[in-house]
């Protein structure tokens, strides 16, 4: 057993270790996804030579650079506080995954160097050489999220090492990491979430535009490709989320467990919308028979373990983890709609929607899709405790017994709101940059959007 150090601050270094997810994890999305996207401008712009495209890819470069500047930041935060908030955590199983911080460690690097060649490069690199160097960054932004997905799936599913006394006696870290079971079901969602959470936040972007009468075409074709990628994205997680729940339920049953509220073991057992978890049960929720049954083993009357076969001590905070799983459910499934729309729209007429109520919709899904993607990481998260390492590790016995901490999370908190500030100033000043390119392309140009308002 590991020895439990006095802190009268354990709250207040989750919350520490909590917001400094919540400002980094939406960059994740943009690492993953904006790469992509820049790169498939600039591709068009390769097969088309349609000068349209490569200024979109030009200024796109920029606030890729300024947003990979911010990840760099909260980025580098996260890694002190691993192991000056939780330093019990790294030393006892350090050694099962730092494979993934080392490799993920590589992987920034390697983004670093070829995201300052790519954007000094555009004027001094051949057009098919520039594009080429670009791939690495999105190589390299998918390969960092890979690693550390890998590191939080194990602590979700904890295997390929040895415990005996509180230590590691023996690990396999590629075992540990890659083997898990439980990893790629959170890897393949968090990708999709790139895609949904970079595709609305750009086209809400350009959906303003829309609404306040700038719609040219360049202002179009920066939507449109966004749009693309989230709208296919969107119902896709659907069913990666379906995946997801069944993994959890075989793997995490507690979790489950309290995402639906469920006190008691149940067969066939009923899944409740909204309502609130008390004494055991959900009141004043509307209860589906048989549903969760059914969502969690794809049988009506298969047995659902409820929080009843663990000590009240083992169980997560049930309101917590159950509303943010609804949170997460009620906003995915509004892109969606969102997104079979535009796709339909597209599908049906070949072109843009041209209602203004569509474009205020993306607009809401633009900070809608931050939501749906923190109250999924709040449900992962707060859905393991009261375990750092799952079964293993009580966060409890992780936490660091320095003092000072409430000093730090003020300190963090005036550094992340400075950040937000200037990286907020500096994609202001980038959208206001002139756009450079014919008449027909600039940016005061004008559609007919009918009944825009």
């Amino acid at each position: 057993m590991t020895e439990i150090l006095a802190q009268d601050y354990l709250l207040e270094a989750r919350q520490m270790q909590a917001l400094s997810f919540v400002v980094h994890i939406p960059l994740v999305c943009f690492g993953i996804a904006f790469p992509a996207l820049v790169l498939f401008v600039e591709w068009r712009y390769l097969r088309t030579g349609d000068e349209l495209y490569r200024t979109l890819a030009r200024r796109w470069s920029k606030v890729m650079v300024a947003l990979f500047a911010a990840g760099v930041v909260t980025g580098t935060i996260l890694s002190f506080e691993l192991g000056l908030l939780w330093p019990n955590f790294t030393a006892t199983f350090g050694e099962v995954f730092g494979l993934g911080f080392a490799i993920e460690g590589f992987s920034f690097f390697l983004e670093a160097i070829f995201i300052g060649i790519y954007v000094y490069g555009w004027d001094r690199l051949a057009p098919r050489t520039h594009f080429l160097a670009g791939l690495p960054i999105a190589v390299a932004g998918v390969v960092g999220s890979f690693m550390v997905i890998a590191v939080n799936g194990w602590m979700n599913h904890p295997e390929g090492f040895t415990f005996e006394n509180g230590r590691v006696t023996s690990s396999n870290a590629a075992r540990a990491l890659f083997g898990n079971p439980y990893f790629w079901h959170e890897f393949v969602h968090m990708y999709v979430a790139g895609f949904i959470v970079t595709g609305f936040l750009v086209a809400a972007a350009y959906a303003v535009y829309a609404l306040r009468g700038r719609w040219g075409r360049y202002e179009r074709t920066a939507f449109a490709v966004p749009m693309t990628a989230a709208a296919v994205a969107s119902p896709v997680q659907l069913l990666v989320g379906d995946w997801a729940a069944r993994e959890v339920a075989k793997n995490q049953p507690v979790k489950l467990a309290a995402m639906e509220g469920l006190g008691q073991t149940t067969k066939g057992a009923a899944l409740h919308v909204a309502g609130w978890y008390q004494n055991g049960e959900v009141v004043w929720g509307l209860g589906i028979p048989k549903l969760l049954s059914l969502l969690a083993f794809h049988d009506i009357n298969s047995t659902v373990q409820g929080l009843d076969t663990v000590p009240l001590a083992d169980q997560p905070p049930v309101n917590v983890v159950r509303y943010s799983f609804q949170s997460m459910v009620v906003a995915g499934s509004i892109m969606a709609l969102v997104a079979v729309l535009f796709l339909y729209l597209r599908w049906r007429k070949g072109t843009l929607p041209a209602s203004p109520w569509f474009y205020r919709a993306v607009v809401l899904c633009g900070p809608l899709s931050v939501v749906a993607l923190l109250a999924g990481w709040i449900t992962t998260e707060v859905g393991r405790q009261p375990w750092v390492v799952y079964g293993f590790m009580r966060t409890e016995e992780a936490v660091t017994g320095a003092s000072g901490i409430p000093v730090g999370y003020g300190a963090l908190a005036a550094v992340y709101l400075g950040l937000v500030i200037a990286v907020g100033w500096v994609l202001v000043r980038l959208a206001r940059m002139p756009l450079a390119g014919p008449p027909d392309d600039r940016i005061d140009t004008v559609h007919p959007l009918s009944h825009v308002e």
